[in-house]
């Protein structure tokens, strides 16, 4: 009976199994097989009840087999976990009857099949997943496997997972990792060694493949891998020169798991070394700049692999702050690892927060750190700081690397001095807040800089260590010798040591390392010219007199005879293209020099020393541009020192009438010179520093200076030569400098004013701005305007009356560019005309009805002829009704200019203000009748256009109205010869309507 239950239960099952898919009915049916195999195993093997023939155990056995593969067959494709579990329960009890007589002969001719299949199908998924099922089975099963059957299995689906010819599914390879981690757990061993040999196998994708799969093994903790795994980190560092890029991504992958896994087992091969190494390998790659654009995005994504392992390291695993500390100390210095810097200081900080960062002993060291600690140079605090410091203030570090530099230097404080403890918890902090944007004060990296520089000479103040502040001084001397012209660190190299040269007291050493650098520096180059100054600037600060003793004795050299040469070391002519470039930064590193100068100190050393060093340097120089620069900036500096000092500041009068006259020579030269030249701005922001110097300049030379200063910016370029400006591919860099000369030239005006209390000087500009302002250069007068609306907003704010005493002038000049051609013109002409109205009210003490300005600048700001024109005889309505009688004639004489010369819409707007100021105080100018006639007359013989006969016609009947006696007695007197046409025939008109 027990017998033929069993057979009618396995054809029953069989059934089953080809119908059911999912869900209870497959959990129910999984059971149903495990406990029928459970009973079925009993009975074959004890035979007691009911005994088995050997030929019916045969039979059943084929027939278990015939359902084992039936059960594959149709239950491999299980979706959920619940279905698996009982699918593989099933397979796990099939196998365990199966194992016992058919294991060889069946079981693995099973799978070997299945790995035949690999070659057969070409969607092998579906026998990686079969293979997995089988594994998954075996791998809670006893049993012997066969040493050529597993290798042929391993090869087969080590060769499936590094098949770099077919492109898989990311599935499809964790599946095959599967198989292959399933194979390590049943022969570990076995599987240890093949993966090994690998390793040697001329396939670059089986090496790399190797390696992943070693690391997958090795992050296992499994206990046969851990025995093994000292073997295969050896093996691995053997592969370490490889020049793949795949086997270098995927050493760095195994590095990961390793650091992950197991720390200790790192003893053998410095892995962290090995980073590093990888780190500076691909950064040498890319600087030699002969990499394809593939394999320079591979080597960038090498360091950032590289960066990623070390930014993610666990540092409170077991053993790790013992490989990371002090190990990562010697990675800080080297320029290569710069941008290491943000996973290292993310590294120092938690082992500093688990209190790990103390001082071990020698023999507590591994060798491989000792080894690199002393092959390189010892590594000091200064050596240290300086390094991070120069990280900090790099320009070109980025925000995330500088705050990595000032974190590190937190965390360190104990290793770079004892004092600075409490200050750098202070300070740091803010400076890393100002890193994050939070203070938007300090968003400019000119401004980030004098903060960080500023937190270094407070540490040096509170270290208060003259010996360590020296051997900081040498080590940042020892770096800017070394750095090239070109690096971005150069410049802020400079600063520093200027910054900790300021807080050396030993003046020997302080002159010894200016003078080191004065002689090293090549001024051709820019930068290197820029940083001489902002050496010498930064150690001035504390060390005034001492910087400028080694500046003077440095000038020197260069002013000899054309024999000498500026050191015993540096053989280099006089008249060199060096030497010319080193005087002309000198000359500008003296008045930096007085800027950063003690108030109390630079008045005793100021003319004697920094303006006689700066005219002698000019004097032995070549009158080319960089030099006339130079000394224009170097005026303007030491002047404004000076004008901080304050009232008690007294500069010799001789002395400024020297440098007043080589600064107006300079003008004269560039008058006719270039389209657009710095020069005229330059000077300018000179003169407006100097003119504010005690004693004030006379009048004469007040009245020569702006003249040039007129002629350069107002004048000068003519119309021609803005159309080429405006053409020209420089068109922005131009127009922003004429804009910048125009402000400047404005505010030496309100210096001028400042400083020149006669009323005279106002006429001297209104004088000179006269002919600009009635030009027939668009340009010139637009340039004319700016500076006028300058002016007048200045004396509005100085409450200077002197604009009242030319109001007449000033209308009659500005009234006809109400109607120019630009509208900047235009809108600038009603904002000089509403500044002059708003100042005689003040004067007056009375009250000008002004309108709606609004709408007189829109008005103006039209695009129609007839709008402007329109808006024009209001605002001349508004103008007239507050011009006093007696500026009449300057009203007409200023006016009379743009009558003669003018064309277009400003003759049109002339004519309509004569006309409206005539009629409104027809009956007020009687006495100014001749005069205005004498005014007409000579517009008349210089007219040449006939847009303002109108204009003169209705101006006479309106002045004969006034005073027909006067007019018919003038015109009764015989013609002159150089009267007009048009004058002769008005004359006849009016004697034979009036005459009789």
């Amino acid at each position: 009976m027990c017998i033929s239950f069993v057979w009618l239960t396995l054809a029953g099952l069989r059934s089953l199994v080809g119908q059911v898919r999912s869900g209870r009915t497959l959990h129910i049916a999984c059971a149903v097989v495990k406990q029928w195999l459970e009973g079925v195993k009993v009975h074959l093997y004890s035979g007691k009840q009911c005994p088995w023939l050997a030929t019916e155990k045969e039979q059943i056995y084929k027939n278990l087999y015939q359902l084992f593969c039936s059960v594959l067959s149709n239950w491999q494709d299980c979706k959920e976990e619940k279905d698996k579990q009982a699918v593989l329960g099933a397979v796990a009890s099939m196998l365990t009857v199966l194992q016992e007589e058919l294991q060889q002969k069946h079981i693995w001719e099973q799978v070997l099949w299945l790995v035949h299949q690999y070659q057969e199908a070409q969607d092998t998924c579906m026998v990686t997943k079969s293979l997995s099922i089988f594994l998954e089975a075996l791998e809670g099963v006893q049993s012997v496997i066969l040493k050529d059957k597993f290798l042929a299995i391993t090869r087969a689906v080590f060769y499936q997972l590094s098949d770099d010819t077919k492109q898989q599914r990311e599935a499809d390879r964790a599946e095959l990792t599967h198989c292959i981690l399933l194979q390590a757990q049943i022969c570990p061993e076995e599987m240890v060694l093949f993966l090994q040999s690998q390793l040697d196998s001329e396939r670059e994708a089986g090496c790399v493949a190797a390696l992943g799969l070693l690391g997958t093994l090795a992050r296992s903790n499994e206990p046969m891998m851990t025995e093994k795994l000292s073997q295969v980190v050896e093996a691995v560092q053997c592969l370490c020169r490889d020049p793949s890029t795949q086997v270098r991504r995927a050493i760095l992958y195994f590095i990961k798991d390793l650091l992950n896994a197991n720390t200790w087992s790192c003893s053998a091969w410095d892995v962290v070394g090995h980073i590093f190494s990888e780190f500076s390998r691909t950064t040498r790659r890319r600087a030699a700049g002969n990499l394809s654009a593939q394999e320079a995005q591979e080597e960038g994504a090498l360091q950032e692999l590289c960066m990623d392992i070390l930014g993610s390291l666990d540092v409170s695993a077991r053993g790790m702050s013992k490989l990371l500390w002090p190990r990562l100390l010697l990675y800080v210095v080297p320029a290569e690892y710069t941008s290491m810097l943000i996973p290292v200081s993310h590294c120092v900080q938690a082992v500093a927060e688990r209190g790990d960062l103390t001082v071990r002993d020698m023999e507590e060291l591994d060798p491989h750190f000792l080894s690199s600690m002393f092959q390189g140079p010892l590594l000091t605090p200064q050596i240290l700081l300086a390094r991070l410091l120069v990280v900090a203030g790099s320009p070109f570090a980025g925000s995330e690397l500088q705050a990595a530099a000032l974190l590190l230097m937190q965390n360190l404080h104990s290793k770079i001095h004892r004092a600075v403890g409490a200050m750098w918890a202070a300070e740091i902090p803010l400076l890393l807040q100002c890193l994050k944007g939070k203070n938007e004060s300090f968003a400019d990296s000119a401004e980030w800089e004098h903060r960080l520089l500023k937190f270094l000479r407070a540490t040096l103040d509170t270290m208060e260590d003259e010996a360590w502040t020296k051997a900081l001084s040498c080590e940042l001397s020892q770096r800017l010798s070394s750095s090239p012209s070109s690096s971005g660190e150069k410049s802020f190299l400079y600063k520093a040591l200027g910054t900790v040269l300021g807080a050396c007291k030993e003046v020997l050493h302080v002159q010894e390392k200016l003078l080191q650098h004065l002689e090293e520096a090549n001024a051709e180059e820019p930068s290197e010219a820029q940083g001489m100054i902002s050496l010498l600037s930064h150690a001035a600060e504390s060390n005034f007199h001492t910087v400028l003793d080694t500046l003077t004795v440095f000038a020197s050299r260069l002013c000899k005879g054309r024999n000498g040469r500026i050191s015993r070391h540096k053989k280099m002519d006089l008249d060199s293209a060096r030497a010319q470039a080193t005087r002309s930064a000198l000359i500008l590193a003296h008045g930096s020099l007085a800027l950063r100068a003690p108030k109390e100190q630079l008045l005793a050393r100021l003319e004697g020393d920094i303006v006689g060093n700066i005219l002698l340097l000019y004097s032995c120089s070549r009158q080319d541009l960089q030099n006339k620069l130079a000394l224009v900036q170097s005026i303007t500096d030491f002047s404004s020192a000076v004008h901080a000092v304050g009232d008690s500041a007294f500069f010799n009068p001789s002395l400024k009438g020297k440098l007043l006259e080589i600064l107006t020579d300079l003008l004269k030269k560039y008058y006719l010179g270039t389209p657009v030249s710095p020069v005229p701005l330059n000077v300018v922001l000179a003169l407006e520093q100097l003119s504010k110097l005690k004693p004030s300049l006379e009048s004469k030379d007040m009245r020569e200076m702006l003249t040039l200063c007129c002629k350069n910016i107002v004048t000068h370029p003519s119309a021609r030569m803005m159309l080429k400006i405006r053409k020209s591919q420089q068109a922005a860099q131009y127009l922003q400098l004429l804009q910048t000369s125009l402000k400047a030239l404005g505010r030496l005006m309100v210096v001028l004013l400042e400083t020149e209390s006669t009323n005279s000087f106002f006429q001297n500009i209104v004088h000179v701005l006269q002919r600009s302002l009635t030009s027939v250069n668009m340009w010139e007068r637009k340039r004319a305007l700016q500076t006028c609306s300058q002016l007048l907003a200045a004396c509005e704010e100085l409450q200077r009356g002197d604009a009242c005493k030319h109001f007449g002038s000033l209308v009659g000049l500005l009234a006809p560019l109400t109607c120019d051609p630009m509208p900047t013109s235009r809108q600038l002409a009603i904002a000089c005309l509403s500044s002059l109205l708003r100042i005689q009210a003040k004067v007056t003490n009375g009250v000008i009805e002004m309108g709606d300005i609004g709408s007189l600048h829109e008005g103006l700001h039209a695009c129609s002829t007839i709008s402007q024109l329109q808006t024009s005889s209001k605002l001349a309505r508004m103008v007239c009704r507050n011009l006093p009688l007696e500026h009449t004639i300057d009203f007409m004489t200023a006016i009379k200019e743009t009558l003669r010369k003018g064309k277009g819409m400003r003759m049109r707007a002339a004519g309509k203000w004569m006309i409206t100021f005539l009629q409104m105080y027809r009956k007020d100018i009687c006495r100014d009748v001749l005069l205005i006639l004498y005014i007409l007359r000579s517009c008349a013989s210089s007219m040449q256009q006939s847009t303002f006969m109108p204009f003169l016609c209705q101006a006479v009947v309106i002045l004969t109205r006034c005073d027909a006696e006067v007019m018919i007695d003038n015109f009764s007197r015989l013609p002159k010869a150089t009267d007009s046409e048009m004058w002769r025939r008005i004359r006849e008109f009016c004697l034979q309507r009036w005459g009789q």
